[in-house]
């Protein structure tokens, strides 16, 4: 239980690398994320340093990662965060690797299309459900005259 989960918000840095293990599927790629600042001798924002994540995702999430994730995409991602260090040629290396639990493209940015993805199931045997109806008003009362319109009672 005593786990560091983070959440961060970048850009992704390198294509999505997709691999089906005998464990399940897996998916991995950098995430930057840069800090910003406002400068106010420039009086403008500033980018600060740039803190590179390998974000690991696994089994329904890798799947969805190959589909949905390019380079150059705002993500949020959130999950246990794990910093490695090694030894490689005589120098010492350190990583942070974020083995994710969810992660979605950052709104604020852009929009994006969700299509609901389902397990073992072909376009046939998806049962039928009818669409919301999402308008506020139905057409044929839009012809009607606003004066005949009813409104909704205000209670206090």
């Amino acid at each position: 239980m005593n786990e560091t989960t983070v959440c961060v918000v970048g850009n992704v840095a390198t294509q999505p690398v997709f691999r089906e293990t005998a464990t399940g599927a897996s998916a991995r790629f950098r995430l930057a994320v840069t800090q910003r600042y406002w400068d106010r001798e420039k009086n403008a924002w500033t980018d600060g340093h740039t803190n590179f994540f390998t974000v690991w995702a696994n089994r329904a999430l890798a799947t969805n990662v190959q589909a949905s994730v390019s380079v150059g995409e705002p993500l949020v991602v959130r999950g246990r965060l794990k910093v490695r260090s090694e030894l490689r040629d005589g120098q010492s290396w350190t990583g942070a690797d974020i083995e994710a639990t969810a992660i979605g493209h950052d709104l604020a940015r852009g929009t994006a299309a969700f299509r609901r993805a389902h397990k073992g199931e072909t376009p046939s045997e998806t049962p039928a459900r009818p669409e919301p109806n999402w308008e506020t008003e139905p057409r044929a009362q839009e012809a009607e005259p606003p004066q005949q319109r009813q409104e909704p009672a205000l209670v206090t």
